[in-house]
Order: C-alpha cells, then structure tokens, then sequence
C-alpha cells in the first residue's frame, strides 16, 4: 500500500486512486441532520474513540453517497482513509482488510448501492464483517454501506404470509428476520428522504448562488420544476444537474 487517501478494492487487490472527488460538506444540502450524525460518528472514528457501522438508505439521488465521499476532504489530513468496496467483492473481506489492521490510518470500507439475495453469499461475509468471527475485527476498520433499500435485501409478496400471530403478538417470519438481523448489524441509520417541492426549488437556489446566479426568476422555477417532472425525481441531485445547466446558459447568453 502506497500512502493515498483513497483506494478501489479491484482484482483482489488495493488500487489507489489518483484523483478522488473533492467534495465538500458544506456543499450538500438539504441533508443536515444526516451529516452531522455522520460526522460526529466518523470524528468518534478518528479520534480513536468507539464508533458504529453505518447504514444511509433512502431514495437515489439524495446525498448518501456524497456523504460518505465528503468525509475524506473534512478528515483526511487527520489519518481518514476511504476504501471503494464493490458489493460483490465482500466475500473477500478477510483479504480486504488484512493489510489495513496493522496500519496507523482509519479506513472506512465504504460499499456503495448495497442488496443482497437471501442466498447470496455477500450476505453472510457482511455479516462477519459486522460482527466478527473467531478472527477479532480490526479497531481501525469500520463499514459505511449505502442502498435503496433499508433491510438491504429484496422484499416479496410471499414473505407477508410467514407472519404469524402469538396470542396478541405478531412475529415476522425467517425471512423477515434474516433481513431485520443484517440492518440491525449496523449501529447508525441514517434515512434519506425525497424533497417536496418548495424544498427542492430551494436547493436549486443554493446550487445556483454556489455557481455565481443570485436570482431565480419565476419562468426558471418553471424550468426547474419542468427538469424534475421529466427525471420523476426532485432530489437534491437532479437539483444540482438543473443549476449547472441553467448557469451555463445564462453564462453563454452573457458572451
């Protein structure tokens, strides 16, 4: 291992990453109950200080993933180290993290997009991950997981039919449980919800003042709102993607 502030999990191996996106916290709206949970969580982290596994799940487009990208810029010169881990890698785990135990950094594995099948065998390798084996986990090591689903795992029809009532008591099924066991693994949630519509205008109008446009008129509220019907999302991604374009435009009429 080189000395990177970021790495990539590729072909069984530690891949530094040349230029990792310099995102800042300040620059994520709409999200600030979540980031200060997860700052505070990941500052626990760095200061050597008992911290928690963290799961951020919510709608695309929210901010879950930025977020965790963002901890790099705030605490990377404190000894941050982000580790990219695809979710199918995860049954190498044991392999992941044996080079990272003995250094002095702080890694956060972080696993992006994140769902599993109940026979998949990545489940049971986070779970490990989670929890430990006979091998005790690493204190320098934590995972930050990202999905759209907040049991990390596919729900079906069928699996209401497992409920079953216990005199006044309603327990969920197998399935249900192994589901609920695995997000339970992880001690921080962190629910990302989607914008209503007045708090989505206001994050265009943040997005643009950050790109140098003071006002936004009436029509180009029309044509924020036009952008979000036409992506079936008003998230604070597709808000971002109209400011730049609407800044540009306004800067090519200004040629």
């Amino acid at each position: 291992m080189n000395d990177a502030l970021a790495y990539r999990w590729r072909s069984r191996a530690l891949q530094p990453v040349s230029f990792p996106q310099n995102l800042r916290l300040d620059s994520l709206l709409g999200i600030d109950r979540q980031k200060e949970l997860l700052v505070r969580n990941t500052r626990q982290f760095v200061e050597g200080l008992p911290a928690n596994h963290a799961l951020l799940t919510g709608s695309r487009g929210t901010g879950k993933s930025s977020l965790v990208k963002a901890l790099l810029n705030e605490f990377g010169n404190r000894g941050l180290r982000l580790v990219e881990v695809p979710p199918h890698d995860l049954i190498e785990m044991p392999d992941i993290v044996a080079p990272l135990r003995k250094r002095p950094e702080r890694f956060i594995l972080y696993v992006d997009d994140f769902s599993v099948a109940s026979n998949d065998r990545s489940l049971a390798a986070l779970k490990t991950a989670l929890d430990g084996d006979v091998e005790e986990a690493p204190e320098n090591v934590l995972i930050y997981a990202t999905s759209n689903r907040r049991h990390l795992m596919p729900e079906f029809t069928k699996e209401n039919e497992e409920y079953r009532w216990e005199g006044e008591e309603l327990h969920p099924g197998e399935s249900a449980e192994e589901k609920i066991s695995l997000s339970e693994r992880f001690g921080l949630w962190l629910s990302f919800q989607p914008f209503n519509q007045a708090q989505y205008l206001d994050l265009v109008r943040a997005h643009l003042r950050m790109l140098g446009v003071e006002v936004l008129s009436p029509e180009g509220e029309r044509l924020a709102l036009r952008w979000a019907l036409s992506r079936a999302s008003r998230s604070g991604r597709v808000a971002k993607q109209f400011a730049r374009d609407y800044a540009g435009q306004q800067g090519l009429q200004q040629l």
